[in-house]
């Protein structure tokens, strides 16, 4: 009998790592585009929502990978927010937030803004 109550153990703690990895595996996708991604990516956009001017290709290439990874409700709520944050940061102008998607040929879900509530928003 001890045998057998030694293997039980086993299997539950087999069940135990490979629901770890699991959940670990799921947690680090998720966790994959984060505001300092966001920023990164965006920062080409900067000079364009500070002082108009020309839109860097660059900044449509950041943009849509952003809109790309961004492909779940959490994701997109994490990246308004760190827009949000970015352009109070930075003393960008709404409107020029704005023209950033159509210039770009991407399709956002929603409009800038700096009250917009970003939880809200569904993918």
């Amino acid at each position: 009998m001890a045998g057998s109550g030694s293997g039980g153990s086993l299997k539950h703690g087999s069940c135990l790592v490979i629901l770890w990895l699991v959940v670990t595996a799921f947690h680090a996708e998720a966790t994959a585009l984060s505001c300092g991604v966001v920023l990164t990516k965006l920062s080409p956009c900067i000079s364009y929502i500070k002082s108009s001017g020309a839109l860097p290709l660059a900044c449509c290439s950041g943009v849509k990978s952003i809109n790309d990874a961004a492909s779940t409700t959490p994701e997109l709520q994490l990246v308004c927010n760190c827009i949000k944050t970015i352009v109070q940061s930075v003393g960008g102008n709404t409107a020029l937030v704005n023209t950033i998607p159509t210039k770009c040929g991407v399709n956002i879900p929603y409009k800038y803004s700096p009250s917009v509530d970003c939880s809200k928003l569904v993918r």
